[in-house]
């Protein structure tokens, strides 16, 4: 007789995940770099009932570093990126050629979202 119980019980191996590369994308901007921007502007709001115009200056400021670090680091990931896919053996399989592909949509939508 078939035994309906062990059928019930839960499997003795750990349910099987799907592979999955990273699913968190890579920072743009290092955390050094985050955490010094992040620092200016913590400073400028702090100075802010003090010295309202420097404060702002100094907002400012740390939004233009920010800026300047993102835009570093997007053209530093459109190079490497351009470098993985052009100037290769036209030979270059189709899949090397979607993952790149898959980079660029990924990337625009990431920037698209923000």
């Amino acid at each position: 007789m078939y035994d309906q119980t062990r059928a019930q019980q839960p499997s003795d191996q750990p349910p099987r995940r799907p592979e999955h590369h990273s699913t968190a994308p890579d920072a743009l901007v290092s955390s050094d770099e985050r955490d010094a921007v992040l620092t200016r502007l913590r400073m400028a709001i702090n100075s802010f009932a003090d010295t309202p115009h420097e404060a702002l200056e100094e907002a400012e400021g740390a939004y233009d570093e920010a800026v300047a670090h993102l835009v570093e680091a997007l053209a530093e990931r459109r190079r490497v990126l351009h470098e993985s896919w052009q100037d290769r053996d036209p030979g270059t399989g189709s899949e090397e050629l979607r993952v790149a592909l898959r980079q660029y949509r990924e990337i625009t939508q990431r920037l698209l979202r923000t």
